[in-house]
């Protein structure tokens, strides 16, 4: 019989604003994981000696979240001093390589049980701090691309543009976020999910603002541009602003993956299974295109259309990235982050592949949908995607 590879369960804490004074700001990022970790194992009485390996996604690695910070989580959690744990970093898809990773391993009999996990505290451990001042590219790269890469945020200009997306568009999606996550907040859908942070007295996600709407947004400045910008990419008007990106965010989550073997062994029901994954690069440049070739490769290797899919959770880094993958896959808009996504919810860089993961399992389950699709992209031009299928109780 061949392995199957399932998730047995996902949580996350509560997003808090990724600056000081932020709700999980006075939280330590290892205490932050180490919280989850034990969260996970608790709630399903399971003995964390059974855990093969941790693996952890965070992007900063540096100064709180350095030296292999998912080894320090896992001791931290008290779990025992023979489970192992390592710390990657595929940018904003950390995380969600970490599920990859997890179920590859189990996928291969290679591991019955692994967790994967992610965090990133960007109040404690600022976006960027990783360089120290450093140059990251080196003489090759830069003869390569010798008018010189960009952040992030040109890039999410640049499709905006190429997808003629307007700036009364870009807001229109990011109010649909705020308006969707309140809506699941009232309602209780993320009770489910979301675990509590030890000396935190608030279980909710601090990045959520009801009430948010296009006429507000309006108001806002063009969070990217600078008159050397400007002057390299005339063609842009600057459609950008904070209200159409995703916040610096604090958080952390994790899935426990098994062998469906050991889930029944152990008496847990798994709540979905891996179908497939890949992962693309593509232009660095445009840098967060990467979503939609991950997408049409992920669907081809799961012997599925997007009539089959149920749901999607595609990463709202900026509000042009998944109006640009709408714009090319045809997909329903309604199945898109019906929970809200990023733009709301936040943005913990390490933590949200997982943090995806979580809500698309539960939406699934409270929709009854069978086939649920999950994709990132990520810094230097890359993507992962992923298809599970919920395990009908």
């Amino acid at each position: 019989m061949s392995t199957e590879a399932v998730i047995v369960d996902v949580v996350r804490t509560p997003v808090g604003r990724g600056k000081p004074g932020g709700m999980l700001s006075a939280v330590h990022p290892v205490d932050l994981l180490a919280g989850v970790l034990d969260a996970i194992v608790g709630r399903n009485d399971l003995d964390p000696a059974l855990v093969e390996d941790v693996i952890a996604g965070c992007v900063s690695q540096v100064g709180e979240q350095s030296m292999n910070l998912a080894r320090s989580a896992v001791l931290a959690a008290g779990f025992p001093e023979a489970v192992p744990a390592t710390t990657i970093d595929r940018q904003c898809g950390s995380s969600q390589q970490a599920v990859a990773f997890a179920a590859q391993a189990v996928l291969a009999g290679q591991a019955e049980i692994v967790i994967a996990c992610g965090v990133e505290s960007m109040s404690r451990v600022p976006l960027g701090s990783s360089l120290q001042g450093a140059d990251p590219h080196g003489e090759r790269l830069r003869a390569r691309y010798p008018e010189g890469l960009v952040n992030q945020g040109v890039a999410a200009e640049l499709i905006a543009a190429r997808w003629d997306l307007d700036r009364e568009r870009l807001d229109a999606y990011a109010a649909r976020s705020h308006e969707l996550a309140a809506a699941a907040a009232e309602s209780g859908a993320f009770a489910t999910e979301l675990v509590p942070v030890p000396g935190v007295d608030r279980l909710i996600d601090e990045t959520v603002r009801p009430g948010t709407t296009v006429e507000g947004l309006a108001g806002l400045p063009a969070a990217f541009r600078t008159e050397e910008l400007a002057a390299r990419f005339p063609e842009l008007d600057w459609r950008i602003t904070a209200g159409s990106s995703s916040p610096l965010s604090d958080g952390a989550s994790a899935a426990l993956i098994m062998s469906r073997a050991a889930a029944e062994r152990l008496g847990l029901p798994p709540r979905a299974r891996f179908h497939a994954s890949v992962v693309v690069g593509s232009d660095p440049m445009t840098m967060l295109t990467g979503v939609i070739p991950a997408t049409a490769r992920v669907l081809e290797r799961a012997g599925l259309g997007h009539d089959d899919i149920d749901a999607y959770e595609v990463n709202e880094a900026f509000a042009s990235v998944p109006l640009a993958w709408l714009a090319d896959t045809g997909a329903d808009p309604a199945k898109l982050n019906p929970r809200g996504g990023a733009i709301a919810l936040g943005h913990a860089l390490g933590s949200s592949g997982t943090r995806l993961l979580t809500t698309l399992v539960n939406q699934l389950e409270a929709s009854g949908g069978r086939y649920g699709l999950q994709t990132m992209c990520e810094g230097g031009g890359m993507a992962n995607a992923m298809v599970i299928e919920r395990t009908a109780s």
